[in-house]
């Protein structure tokens, strides 16, 4: 087995990735435009949406696959998802410690977004615990400062008949989007937590081909060109870890080549293969 397939090891990686023309994480707290932070100008994207990602490609990947069905899932209520499991093992709301213990095995069992990143399953009548999750990412941020423009657009037809009947021909509307940003993100994966849920060597190849087709199974014009340029693994042979993650991270640098970056060509990236002992770096790709 390939050390970073092990779920008994400890696991810290980095990503890069990158968007040309397009929106890669819209804000709706300002109107869809792409986030940033307002202090650096730095381009952001949340933990939750690279997740989004990875639970559609993994849906994709493992269709009618037991133990790939995805509790986090569009145009299903959390709480019918509970209630699956009740229903499975024909348990009685009313005995609550008890059948909740068993609920949550069993949505761990069932669900793979369950025992990778955790969930709150207490809501409902038919309550199934909390399960912390091992494998948890952070926020990805840009490299540079990005410029988040808007584009006006128009469109031939109107969306109402009575516009159409008034003699109108076009309607507006408009796209948020950067001309381009390099991101880097990190994650951690946790082995005791990993055992606690019940996590095999197959979720973990699951996890890391879901990163690297992600993008390329997700395109849409508000999201221009994205593309996952680096996945890099640093496996420790031990549960708790040899190094912390920190010092890991710090030995992949990346530098703009100019002032102003539109490729991932402008970039020198940098990898300290020399990990400490007990550690080792494995390149999924790049």
């Amino acid at each position: 087995m390939s050390v970073h397939l092990d779920p008994a090891r400890k696991h810290d990686f980095v990503f890069l990735f990158d968007v040309r023309d397009g929106n890669p994480n819209g804000d709706p707290d300002a109107g869809g435009m792409p986030r940033t932070d307002p202090e650096t100008g730095q381009g952001l994207v949340t933990d939750v949406a690279i997740k989004r990602k990875i639970r559609n490609m993994v849906a994709l990947l493992n269709e009618g696959m037991p133990g790939y069905d995805i509790y986090v899932e569009t145009g299903t209520s959390l709480n019918a998802q509970h209630e699956r499991a009740y229903a499975a093992l024909n348990l009685d709301p009313k005995q609550r410690r008890k059948s909740e213990i068993e609920a949550q095995q069993w949505m761990c069992q069932t669900f793979y977004d369950v025992r990778m990143f955790g969930a709150v399953m207490s809501t409902g009548t038919k309550p199934c615990g909390r399960v912390q999750g091992p494998m948890q990412l952070t926020f990805s941020r840009s490299i540079d400062t990005v410029l988040a423009q808007e584009h006006g657009i128009t469109r031939v037809t109107q969306t109402r008949q009575e516009d159409i009947d008034k003699g109108e021909s076009t309607e507006m509307g408009n796209k948020h989007v950067i001309p381009y940003g390099l991101y880097l993100g990190h994650g951690h994966f946790s082995a005791p937590l990993a055992r606690r849920t019940g996590v095999t060597s197959q979720d973990l190849e699951t996890f890391w081909r879901a990163m690297t087709l992600m993008f390329e199974h997700d395109r849409a014009s508000t999201r221009g060109e994205m593309a996952m340029r680096r996945l890099l693994v640093f496996s420790h042979d031990d549960p708790f870890g040899r190094a912390p993650a920190h010092e890991l991270f710090d030995r992949v640098q990346v530098e703009p080549k100019k002032a102003t970056p539109r490729a991932f060509t402008d970039y020198t990236i940098s990898i300290d293969d020399d990990a400490p002992e007990g550690v080792t770096l494995t390149r999924v790709l790049g």
